[in-house]
């Protein structure tokens, strides 16, 4: 398959390094020292198991016109980095080409193909200006839920820290042929790829921990660990947890785990740095607004309180303001 990674940092340098190596034709979309290795030296992915790889079997370009059409558009980029790609998208689609959205928080597809109320309500935390669902046909995307961790070690070389599922889901649940032709390709290539039929049942598992952890650990400069261990962001990140349950089950969101098993499991990760701290760090622009602006956004639409959600995100978008 041709397949086009638009974002080939961590996470989209590992879908792309384990997909080329598994023999598809992989095009990285990157820019600066990163771009500038991959072209001179190829891809290294540093394994957690301690190995290395060099994939040399791709083409870098930060030229998304120049990629040419392809089967599979995997945008790997954070939320907040895809409107400014997104008109320059169209040029890699052919009839039947899929687009692949692997961004945390909530997506700008949310409500769409879905039974809803809210069916045509558009998110403006995460598309303000429609811009992203103007560029990306609705019925090119597949939804997914990434769980890797990874980080660019140096310019060229990405470290696989833990993990390797990307669940996978069509907007109407259904288990389409291009979905399994999909799953089959992950899975070929060393990439657990189960396809649900309720993807944003899954999305909410994993925003769920996310919008109290990262942002309170952006604004601590704490661990999970820390966060978790400590009475009183514990009972912080718990209040705000139980603000967006509400809000999903609203929606008709479906948890399969109770609150404190989710806590429990942020707790083991350990001393683990969440990607909103590291982007403060970085004095980089973070996943505040589709991690836990678009939460207050649907906490609004719903007409449930949220507290403790919107004075968390109001103090991460000062302390993002300050930093960048």
């Amino acid at each position: 398959m041709k397949i086009c990674i638009v974002g080939a940092g961590a996470i989209g340098g590992y879908i792309g390094a384990k997909l080329a190596l598994a023999g598809e034709q992989v095009t990285l979309i990157a820019r600066g020292a990163h771009l500038q290795a991959i072209q001179e030296k190829g891809l290294t992915l540093r394994n957690a198991d301690g190995t290395e790889e060099l994939i040399k079997n791709v083409v870098a370009t930060q030229d998304i016109s120049a990629a040419g059409t392809q089967d599979v558009v995997i945008v790997a980029l954070k939320a907040q980095s895809v409107p400014s790609v997104a008109t320059s998208l169209p040029a890699l689609y052919g009839d039947e080409t899929i687009v692949v959205t692997a961004q945390n928080g909530i997506p700008w597809w949310y409500f769409r193909k879905l039974n809803s109320s809210y069916a045509d309500y558009q998110i403006q935390s995460v598309d303000p200006q429609g811009i992203v669902e103007a560029n990306i046909p609705v019925d090119r995307v597949i939804g997914c839920v990434v769980y890797p961790a990874a980080e660019l070690a140096a310019p060229g070389i990405v470290q696989h820290i833990e993990g390797d599922r990307f669940s996978l889901g069509e907007l109407d649940g259904s288990k389409s042929t291009r979905i399994q032709q999909l799953s089959q390709t992950f899975r070929q290539a060393g990439i657990k790829a189960p396809v649900r039929n309720q993807i944003r049942n899954e999305l909410w598992i994993k925003l769920w921990g996310n919008l109290a952890f990262n942002p309170i650990s952006a604004l601590t400069r704490c661990t999970l660990e820390e966060i978790c261990q400590y009475s009183l962001t514990r009972e912080l990140a718990r209040n705000m947890m139980l603000e967006a349950q509400a809000i999903a089950e609203k929606l008709g969101v479906e948890f399969g785990i109770s609150l404190e098993q989710r806590i429990e499991g942020a707790e083991k990760v350990g001393a683990h740095k969440t990607s909103m701290l590291q982007d403060i760090e970085a004095h980089r622009p973070t996943e505040v607004d589709a991690i836990v602006g678009a939460v207050a956004e649907l906490g609004k639409l719903t007409q449930i309180p949220t507290s403790h959600i919107d004075a968390i995100y109001a103090s991460v978008k000062l302390l993002e303001k300050s930093v960048i």
